[in-house]
């Protein structure tokens, strides 16, 4: 099948579909750098740089050589976060309508729609219920659904919302309890991030850092599955606390929060609380409170928080931590983006390609 993903980012959604056997023919978003390296990621897909607000069908059709059988998304979530302020007038709120339009435009097969929790709270309510109600005379809608990743077997605590849209005449009903029926017992910590612990850097390539997996540690089935077949990954540079942070950090315990800094410390047996995107240089370049490694007195690594999201490890985000936490922390969990687009697969009646990991 072929889809669409809009405000891409760096690509969780578009893993998540080729892993459920998808084509992802065309991307479009407005950020060179959250999307920076998405075309090495996906080198056969289109990425189209472009305001959403100013795009067509038509446009994407000419991406898509006219073809669309589904459309994926996550809309900029910043104007509906319960932990930002939700401010009415910030135009970002607008693009979930795009969505929307989009999906009247084009008409495909199916969609499904990505945001925050905030944007089910009743002062965003109305605009999700507008959008909605422009294309549910063709659709069968499933949701709003508040989906956990760590329910779909994710090793972090994730809570979105997401809205289902199926053609009845080219899909088979989908029901919240299909959706329970995906679920599965979440990851650990020690499950994820483990295996990393004795990885050397081996180089650097285009200014990333190159590490390479030891053979002592055998990974968990969760590890075995995102690990790159020549053990080889990127972004695993640890940060240079000072002496003072690092003191401060072997005093928190696992579960418990930094009182300072505000940094949760990791369980080994538990999971990650949802990793925060922080903000790009138009909004104050504000930086996202990463957790504390279980055992080690320093915050995560990029290699591990994608670990955790359920990036697999060939996947590269950028050379800077500040840009790729961005990156990982603006995405959909590959994850559940896999699981729920892997049941709308097998309800639908356009053909699919053979079940594919990634490109």
């Amino acid at each position: 099948m072929t889809v669409v993903d809009l405000f891409s980012g760096c690509g969780g959604f578009s893993l998540g579909a080729h892993a459920a056997g998808l084509e992802v023919k065309a991307a479009f978003d407005i950020d060179p750098i959250l999307t920076s390296t998405f075309p090495s990621n996906f080198p056969r897909t289109e990425l189209i740089l472009q305001d959403i607000a100013s795009l067509n069908g038509r446009a994407v059709k000419a991406a898509t050589k006219g073809r669309v059988d589904g459309l994926i998304g996550g809309p900029p979530c910043q104007g509906f976060s319960a932990i930002g302020r939700r401010d009415a007038a910030d135009p970002r709120r607008r693009l979930v309508m795009d969505f929307f339009r989009l999906v009247a435009e084009l008409r495909p097969a199916f969609f499904v729609m990505e945001n925050v929790r905030g944007l089910f709270f009743e002062a965003s309510r109305v605009i999700l219920d507008d959008a909605i109600s422009g294309v549910c005379n063709r659709y069968r809608i499933l949701g709003p659904l508040m989906l956990d990743a760590a329910r779909f077997g994710a090793a972090t605590s994730r809570c979105r919302l997401f809205v289902i849209g199926l053609d009845a005449s080219r899909c088979d009903p989908l029901s919240i309890e299909d959706m329970q029926s995906l679920e599965c017992e979440p990851a650990t910590v020690r499950e994820a991030i483990a295996d990393l612990s004795d990885a050397l850097q081996i180089g650097a390539d285009s200014g990333f850092d190159v590490w390479k997996l030891s053979r002592r540690l055998r990974p968990s089935a969760y590890a075995a599955g995102l690990r790159a077949p020549d053990g080889k990954f990127t972004g695993h540079r640890r940060t240079e606390h000072t002496a003072e942070v690092v003191r401060r950090f072997k005093r928190v315990k696992p579960g418990q929060v930094d009182k300072i800094g505000r940094h949760p410390r990791l369980s080994w047996d538990g999971q990650c609380p949802a990793l925060r995107a922080g903000t790009g240089a138009d909004r104050g370049s504000y930086q996202s409170v990463r957790p504390i490694h279980p055992a080690e007195p320093r915050v995560i690594t990029v290699r591990e928080a994608a670990r955790l999201q359920g990036f697999p490890d060939f996947f590269r985000f950028h050379p800077t931590v500040w840009h790729s936490f961005r990156m990982i922390g603006n995405s959909v969990s590959p994850i559940v983006a896999r699981a729920i687009l892997t049941a709308i697969a097998s309800r639908t009646d356009v053909p699919r390609r053979t079940m594919v990991a990634a490109e």
